[in-house]
């Protein structure tokens, strides 16, 4: 039951609102029985579109995103040579490459070419990202710091009648940068590369990378996720230090030759490949030791160090012993290294916008 009560001047109206056991008055205008209009209060989330487009588009941001999807897209396309390459390296199956595609087929069918493809592609996105990151950063770092010495002319030593000048000109910044890259990104990404390697030799034991994980560290605990760290980052200075300044030095001298601001892709893939196959080929005898420390403990004797390692390789299998799986490695190093470095610089391109970076 609604009755209105008289009105009065200057006074403001009610409705008397009531039922069988009561009654209530209240304010005419908050009258229930009449609709209302509200006025919706609307959520509108900000257009980020452009802010993260200019996040990509910081130098190093962008050679840091590059860096990864390089790197995602190599291994996505190359894991079969991968798988070969460790299974050869480690000396697991057959000697030869097309015995040990055969072995890996007729075992594990043709999934089995990317055993730990998985770990494999988890473990690359961080590695080149932090890799190539840390290489462009210090290289740009490095030549800043030369060029500003060589304004200041430098510090001097006096000695009597000795004056002494010292120069950083002498420093490569292309090769204090390679070296960076490699001993940074294998610090961060390191037991990554031994649940890989696991992954890849021993699939049966190792069948996921949970397991995997729960294996190594009830075997050997944190300590055993950075088995063989020592000789790997021993072995990483020459690699990476050679393999950046390969491609750098290949990469001007080519645009030099051939009067040329930048490469082609086709250019990039051959330069690319070279720097690989040198690097490669400097480093592998310690590549193998590596291996061998970091898988030796599947096959239940785990040399002590990389010097014992190199001392069992040339002990069983001679000299040659330490480039067992070379032909392997460079099939495998030498196409991911080009297609990395393709990738790399097309990314850049990208997401940099401008080639600022020659």
């Amino acid at each position: 039951m609604i009755q209105k009560s008289p009105s009065h001047s200057k006074k403001k109206s009610f409705c008397v609102l009531g039922d069988g056991y009561g009654v209530v008055m209240v304010p005419k205008e908050l009258d229930l029985e009449k609709p209302h209009s509200f006025n919706l209060i609307r959520f509108q989330l900000p257009d980020l579109t452009k802010p993260i487009k200019e996040f990509l588009r910081n130098r190093e941001v962008g050679e840091f995103v590059s860096g990864a999807l390089a790197g995602a897209m190599t291994k996505a396309i190359l894991a079969p040579l991968e798988t070969i390459r460790t299974r050869m390296v480690v000396g697991v199956g057959s000697r030869n490459i097309s015995g040990s595609f055969i072995e890996v087929i007729e075992q594990q069918g043709w999934q089995g070419l990317w055993a730990g493809n998985t770990i494999n592609i988890v473990r690359i996105i961080p590695t080149q990202a932090i890799e190539f990151g840390t290489f462009e950063y210090v290289k740009r770092a490095m030549t800043s710091a030369q060029e500003k010495w060589n304004q200041n002319d430098g510090p001097r030593l006096q000695i009597g009648h000795v004056n002494l000048k010292f120069s950083l000109s002498w420093i490569s910044p292309v090769a204090v940068a390679g070296a960076a890259a490699g001993v940074v990104s294998t610090l961060a990404c390191h037991p990554l590369e031994v649940l890989k390697d696991r992954l890849t030799v021993s699939p049966e034991a190792y069948p996921s990378i949970a397991i995997a994980v729960s294996k190594i560290y009830k075997d050997g605990g944190i300590g055993a996720l950075y088995a063989g760290i020592s000789p790997t980052l021993i072995g990483m200075l020459p690699y990476s230090t050679c393999y950046y300044f390969m491609y750098e030095t290949l990469k001007k001298s080519y645009c030099l030759v051939k009067k040329k601001k930048t490469l082609s892709r086709a250019d990039m893939l051959l330069v690319g490949a070279l720097s690989g196959f040198t690097a490669s080929t400097i480093s592998f005898p310690l590549e193998v030791a590596r291996k061998r420390l970091m898988v030796g403990a599947l096959q239940g004797k785990c040399p002590p160090h990389m010097a014992a390692a190199l001392s069992e390789v040339v002990r069983e299998e001679g000299l040659m012993g330490l480039y067992r799986g070379w032909g392997a490695s460079c099939l495998k190093v030498m196409p991911s290294s080009g297609i990395t470095w393709m990738f790399y610089e097309a990314w850049k391109d990208l997401l940099l916008v401008e080639r600022r970076y020659l």
